[in-house]
This record gives C-alpha cells, sequence and structure tokens, in this order.
C-alpha cells in the first residue's frame, strides 16, 4: 500500500514535466516570432509584456505547479515515510492528480477563471481531506 501513493505523486511530476514541455513550444516559438532577446526572461514580468496572453498561461501554468502541489507532495511522501498509507488516501491524490490535470488544462488552453477556481477550491478540499487524515495519524 505504501507503493501505492507514490504513483499519483509520480503523475504529478509527469503533468509539471509535460507542462514545462507545453511551455516551452509555446514561449520559445513565440519569442522568436516577436523578436524578444532571450535576456528579457531575465525578469518574467518583462517578458510577459512581449509575449501573447496564450503563452503565458501555459508559463502561469507550469509556476502554479510549484506552489499548491508542494503541499500534496510533502503529505504523500510523509504518509509514504510514516507507513501511513490507506485507500483513502491513494483515492484522494489520485483525485487530485485529476483535478491539477483538468486545472491545467482550463489555465494553459482557454483559461476561464470561473472554472480555474472551483478546480482550485476542489483540490484544495481534497488537500484538507488527506491533511487532516495524516494529521490524526501524526499525533
Amino acid at each position: 500500500m505504501v507503493m501505492s501513493i507514490l504513483q499519483p505523486v509520480m503523475a504529478m511530476v509527469v503533468l509539471t514535466l509535460a507542462v514545462f514541455f507545453w511551455m516551452l513550444i509555446t514561449r520559445i516559438p513565440a519569442m522568436m516570432k516577436n523578436r524578444v532577446h532571450p535576456q528579457k526572461g531575465q525578469d518574467t514580468r518583462k517578458l510577459r509584456e512581449h509575449l501573447p496572453h496564450a503563452v503565458n498561461r501555459v508559463a502561469n501554468n507550469y509556476n502554479h505547479l510549484f506552489e499548491q502541489p508542494v503541499v500534496f507532495y510533502v503529505i504523500c511522501l510523509s504518509a509514504a515515510l510514516l507507513q501511513s498509507v490507506d485507500s483513502t488516501l491513494v483515492i484522494c491524490a489520485w483525485v487530485y492528480v485529476a483535478i491539477r490535470v483538468a486545472h491545467s488544462i482550463v489555465q494553459g488552453g482557454f483559461d476561464i477563471v470561473v472554472i480555474r477556481f472551483y478546480l482550485f477550491l476542489a483540490s484544495w478540499a481534497v488537500l484538507m481531506v488527506m491533511i487532516v487524515k495524516l494529521a490524526l495519524f501524526v499525533f
């Protein structure tokens, strides 16, 4: 059961890698088309000014994958380390991954903020269940 919590962790890592490549295949051609010198990337706020919104959406999503998901990684790896993994935690982990995949598709694709917000809230709801479950084990 301990190993089963690592599968959704790896799925999140693969999602992050996929969004990284999505960012590269959108950002580099846009920079070339708009003749944006790579040095402008030194300050991403300035770089964003020179790129289309569609390109920036993907980069924003990439950055978001290093925010809230960090809590997910800590919970899953802690549960594995403490050998406190059960089917509820594994199911929650997979639901979290599915929500984050949907969030990436929405944000990188068509970016309807209301949908993104509900997905964000749903992902926090799943994380809260995971946090409480692990906290009850730890304390």
